[in-house]
């Protein structure tokens, strides 16, 4: 087995009609750019019916249906580490969001 293949593959499911490949594209290159030691794979999986899912290793870490507004790269990111690199500062990420 491969390095990339013990590594966590992370998908972002987005939906084709609400025109969404722009933002999984970006949440993507975000994820990659912090994590490109981390993770053995970044794949954007086309749906449909307002889907947006963020999966680690098939298991949701996030999704739209739960929270209606998007969430934020950083978020996102604290959510990723949290699950592959718990000690792994994320610099400015880490600091809480302004009220």
């Amino acid at each position: 087995m491969s390095d990339q293949e013990k590594k966590p593959r992370l998908e972002i499911e987005y939906c084709t009609r609400c025109r969404w490949l722009p933002r999984a594209t970006w949440m993507a290159q975000e994820l990659l750019t912090t994590f490109e030691a981390d993770l053995g794979a970044v794949a954007l999986v086309p749906g449909t019916g307002g889907v947006f899912q963020v999966r680690l290793d098939g298991e949701p870490i996030w999704s739209r249906d739960t929270d209606a507004a998007f969430t934020d790269a950083a978020e996102l990111k604290r959510l990723v580490r949290d699950r592959i690199a718990p000690d792994r500062p994320l610099g400015h990420s880490d600091r809480p969001a302004a009220p």
